[in-house]
């Protein structure tokens, strides 16, 4: 017993000190001066608020909001001026903070909306002229293509007759130098320069010298108007594009070297944004929906003064995956005193980093999600993982001859991995079709593809030399199991469909699918295909896992190691067709060559192309085994 919880605290020890030295606090770069930004996108959001819905924050709750962001930020811009936010003035006014007053218009089927928004902005405009500073009219409408240039000038000029603030309009700034007609007509210029999102993502630190560049390329366009660089930042999380990496670290660089170029070059900034957006992830994934100072529970993302911390709460995640560790090791203490100290400490080792990484893929996912089906997802995934862990450190113990061999272990592997694969499938597919926003999903998979190369560690301390029959036999016998697999590929398509219905329904009514698609056809179509890519709810999954559960083991893995050139040429296609990656790139090959590095380049993905072939490799053994474990066929006597 000495020596078993002498090799758990080794073991804790060893995972704590790896952890601490990647959450080290680094220098961020120079402090902000005073510890407050210049301007900050505000919009009063919180985890059941949504404009997709009509579901707006109350008075009380905004401010709550503006008392935090006075301590942060000296303005505020705003991006709309109705609907729920009409008091936002009076209590900017009380913190003594100036604003950005933002209209929000859409294409010609809000026209009413739009009206109200117009109105709502001239009127907040003349009855706070000491707080509101500036307007803004629209915001990125000529980029999603809602409004064409001649109706966005109707509602600029509009306002511009009716407020003494200078009047704007906010886009990307590659738009500015589309339509100089709507540049001859503001009073300012309001671009965005987001190197995140770029056609040729950048990495953190080659940032500064990219949004120098392109407010030069507005200023010498356009020489003599001001400009407000009216949304720069960095996400804290979501999935890497490129050689531009999302973290909390990585975001405090960015907001501190943008703040240093501005104080440097004069630029007016405001950055985006002051709290991280729940909503948003319905659009943009989790990289949408962190983009704040403040996270949705109103805490500090990072401080703009002082070094920055990755992950704040990383010891809370060692004593979890400690707890863990100590419930699986107890459950075999008796019969892992048999062993010697190099198998016990291989047994032990394995079962922390099985519940290390089951620990921080629960504890990720549960942070970036927002929703009661958000949840759902994450509790799944943790439940799958620790069912599959617990069978993997069964068939652990075996190889080590240290617990007895059940079949039912062996079964429900084989199940629990194929649903995994299921899995699989359906993000890769997600991915190829709208994986600009989705996270690339490599910590999905942490149980199945570490399990299978821990298991073969354990194999070889346990005396087990091949490797083959080891990644086979994580799958068990399918002989005789025709009609287990037929019955259990009936009860997943049953419950996939109903869970599938489910979501589709609470899409539809959800959010603002009803006023999006009035016709019933049209709002049913919107959410089977939303559903493809953004389903939370596992339906699709298992409805894949009841096909799977019926197919050969090895063509499940020729797929799975066809999605990775797939998946290789989606990436690198979606580079290629960006406008201004084309611009920068017009030769074909240097364009292709360019767009492929950032794809073999992205850590994330070549993660996540990694556990797919890892876990190809269990389907492709498991069936070679059965074809050679067959008996042979009897030999026929001829008379």
């Amino acid at each position: 017993m000495a020596r078993t919880l002498l090799f758990i605290v080794l073991a804790v020890a060893a995972n704590v000190l790896i952890t601490w030295l990647n959450n080290l606090p680094q220098d961020a770069g120079v402090d902000v001066p005073d510890g407050k930004v210049n301007s900050v996108s505000f919009a009063p959001f919180r985890e059941d608020h949504s404009p997709l819905t009509l579901v707006f924050p109350n008075s009380q709750e905004i401010d709550e909001d503006l008392r935090l962001l006075a301590g942060q930020s000296h303005t505020i811009r705003t991006y709309a001026s109705s609907k729920g936010l009409t008091e936002v003035p009076a209590i900017a006014r009380k913190y003594g903070l100036k604003m950005i007053q933002g209209a929000w218009i859409g294409g010609p089927t809000v026209a009413k909306e739009n009206e109200e928004e117009i109105a709502a902005l001239i009127k907040a405009a003349n009855e706070y002229p000491d707080v509101i500073t500036r307007v803004i009219v629209g915001n990125e409408v000529l980029l999603r293509g809602e409004l064409e240039p001649e109706q966005l000038l109707s509602y600029i000029r509009r306002v511009k007759q009716a407020v003494k603030q200078p009047v704007s309009y906010a886009d990307v700034w590659s738009f500015y130098m589309r339509y100089p007609e709507i540049a001859k007509e503001v009073d300012f210029f309001t671009v965005h320069i987001l190197p995140y999102w770029e056609d040729e993502p950048l990495p953190v630190d080659k940032t500064a010298e990219h949004i120098v560049k392109n407010y030069q390329r507005i200023r010498d366009a356009y020489p003599g108007k001001p400009i407000l660089i009216g949304e720069s930042g960095w996400p804290s999380a979501g999935r890497q594009r490129g050689w531009a990496v999302p973290g909390v670290v990585n975001e405090a660089k960015f907001i501190r070297s943008l703040v240093q170029v501005a104080n440097k070059n004069g630029f007016d900034i405001n950055i985006v944004e002051a709290f991280n957006q729940p909503w948003k992830s319905k659009l943009e994934g989790v990289v949408g929906a962190n983009w704040g100072l403040y996270s949705v529970d109103r805490k500090l993302v990072f401080p703009l003064t002082g070094k920055v911390v990755e992950n704040p709460g990383w010891p809370k995640r060692i004593v979890f995956a400690g707890l863990l560790t100590l419930i699986a090791v107890g459950f075999y203490a008796k019969r892992l005193a048999t062993l010697s100290a190099l198998p016990l400490l291989g047994f032990i080792g394995f079962v922390h980093l099985l519940s290390a990484l089951q620990v921080n893929q629960t504890a990720d996912l549960w942070y970036t999600s927002y929703n009661d089906m958000e949840r759902f997802h994450a509790l799944s995934i943790a439940a799958l993982g620790i069912a599959l862990g617990a069978l993997v450190l069964q068939r652990g113990a075996e190889l080590l001859r240290c617990a007895e061999r059940y079949a039912c272990v062996a079964v429900w592997s084989r199940y629990l991995f194929l649903t995994f694969v299921a899995l699989a499938f359906y993000k890769a597919q997600a991915l190829g079709l709208n994986g600009r926003y989705l996270n690339i999903p490599y910590p999905l998979t942490y149980i199945p593809v570490i399990g299978a190369l821990g298991l073969l560690a354990l194999g070889a301390l346990g005396g087990e030399r091949n490797w083959r029959l080891v990644l086979a036999e994580m799958f068990g016998d399918s002989e005789n199991s025709r009609s287990r697999a037929c019955r259990l590929s009936a009860w997943a398509a049953l419950a996939g469909a109903a869970l599938l219905a489910f979501e589709i329904h609470q899409t539809m009514i959800g959010t603002n699918f009803p006023t999006a698609y009035p016709v019933f056809a049209d709002r049913l179509y919107a959410a089977f295909i939303t559903s493809l890519t953004y389903s939370q709810m596992q339906g699709w999954v298992l409805l894949i896992a009841a096909v799977i559960y019926l197919l050969p083991a090895r063509l499940l893995a020729g797929v799975l190691v066809f999605a990775v050139p797939a998946l290789i040429v989606g990436e690198t296609y979606a580079f290629m067709i960006g406008h201004d990656f084309i611009e920068a790139h017009p030769d074909f090959g240097d364009r292709l060559q360019t767009a492929l590095l950032y794809t073999v380049t992205n850590c994330q993905m070549l993660w996540w192309l990694g556990s797919l072939l890892v876990m190809a490799l269990p389907l492709w053994m498991a069936e070679r085994r059965q074809a050679v474990s067959a008996p042979a066929a009897a030999p026929v006597s001829i008379p």
